[in-house]
């Protein structure tokens, strides 16, 4: 379901989510999530009930928790958003590829 809606255009308030999700950084990496291309889809509800579909840089990520802390506080703190639900997906998997512009030019990521 979270693939088929990957690439749709997001709403308002989706847009919303995305930008404070911009604040989350990467404590390893120094770059927020969406940036680093971890970010795979946000989906808000009628209710407000957000579910963001996201990896991890690899599987054993020791900073997991501290992520979904931050990233639930993050989406919380949006107006019209009352709950966050993360799901964790390893399909497709994350690779540089997925990095934006301006986090490859930050990392010295040149090509």
């Amino acid at each position: 379901m979270a693939e088929e809606a990957q690439g749709a255009e997001f709403s308002p308030i989706e847009n919303k989510v995305m930008e404070s999700l911009e604040d989350v950084i990467d404590p390893e990496l120094g770059i927020d999530m969406v940036n680093l291309g971890l970010i795979y889809d946000i989906n808000v509800d009628d209710a407000g009930k957000c579910l963001v579909t996201m990896t991890l840089t690899t599987m054993g990520c020791p900073l997991g928790n501290l992520l979904h802390d931050q990233i639930t506080q993050a989406v919380e703190s949006v107006e019209g958003i009352d709950a966050c639900d993360i799901n964790l997906v390893w399909e497709p998997a994350w690779s540089m590829d997925r990095m934006s512009r301006f986090a490859k030019v930050a990392l010295g990521i040149h090509g």
